[in-house]
């Protein structure tokens, strides 16, 4: 019984924090250094919190001491927690300021778009400091920005947004792959193809659906259920400048990689893929100033650049 008890009571936070600090940095000792304790004294919370989960998270390989599956699966899931402590405890220390305007989003948005243009955004408001923040959760619960560039189907409760930014993704790969695979003319020049995947595997299928590529799966065809996979786009579109095959992206978030020429745009066949960019603000809040005016120039860039398509 009273096991069953303790496994339903709060964690040792000290613990968590401890055996957090020392999955982060792969060392005890460097562990203790970042939390100003000893190396032992880290150990010791490493074991405690063993002994409470009832599993060993770590285990010793010589003088070394490593994550057993179970640890890295825990690492795993506490880390998201940790960035949204760390995340909003920067966002109340920063209001202390009111120069301070946060924002965050994920890094596709941030690197194709937002930080190429921000410079604007300083130089005619240089009373205002911006604090640019990974979105690490899709599911946004617990965002404490004061905006945030938000991707998907736009069911946030508790936020007003506004819709920046289409669904519509575009087949594009490197020019040494299409080099190397091309001549791609049309939708079934893609059958037998390496894909890259962003997010999930549906967007092929639904993609070659669209464009009436109905034989995949077979021998020498298209298969839209294998192929890398990754989390985001900033990912996809590593791979797909690296060469590792063809991917669904938004034109207006690589719009370098096409001017410099780093991607080709395959064929002019977009897809809806239904999830958009959202520019979000907590509802009933009133938006400091400098927020204020971020949100505005940021809908108004985004206007300025649809009209020059």
């Amino acid at each position: 019984m009273k096991n069953i008890e303790q496994l339903q009571d709060d964690p040792p936070l000290r613990a968590v924090r401890a055996f957090e600090a020392f999955a982060r940095l792969g060392s005890v000792t460097r562990a203790g250094a970042e939390l100003d304790i000893t190396p032992s004294a880290i150990s010791h919370q490493l074991q405690l919190l063993e002994s409470f989960v009832q599993t060993p998270l770590t285990l010793r390989q010589g003088r070394t001491l490593v994550l057993t599956d179970e640890g890295r699966d825990y690492y795993r899931s506490i880390s998201a927690a940790f960035s949204v402590l760390r995340s909003a405890t920067g966002i109340v220390r920063s209001r202390m300021a009111p120069r301070q305007v946060s924002i965050s989003l994920i890094p596709l948005f941030g690197m194709g778009w937002f930080i190429p243009r921000l410079s604007g955004f300083l130089a005619a408001n240089e009373d205002v400091d911006v604090n640019v923040l990974y979105a690490n959760h899709r599911n946004y619960h617990s965002d404490a920005s004061d905006l945030s560039i938000r991707f998907g189907a736009s069911d946030w409760p508790g936020y007003t947004r506004t819709k920046l930014l289409s669904g519509e993704v575009v087949p594009v790969c490197s020019p040494a792959f299409l080099a190397k695979h091309g001549p791609i003319k049309r939708a079934a020049d893609l059958a037998g193809l390496p894909l890259v995947h962003d997010e999930d595997r549906a967007t092929w299928g639904a993609w070659l659906h669209r464009y009436g590529v109905t034989n995949v799966g077979h021998a020498g065809h298209v298969n839209p259920a294998i192929g890398p996979l990754f989390e985001d786009g900033q990912l996809t579109l590593s791979a797909a400048r690296a060469g590792m095959g063809v991917a669904l992206l938004r034109e207006p978030l690589i719009a370098r990689e096409l001017a410099s020429g780093e991607l080709v745009k395959l064929l002019d066949a977009p897809l809806d893929d239904g999830r958009d960019y959202y520019l979000c603000t907590r509802s009933g809040t009133e938006l400091p100033d400098g927020a204020r005016r971020l949100a505005e120039w940021i809908q108004e860039e985004m206007k300025r650049g649809e009209a020059g398509s």
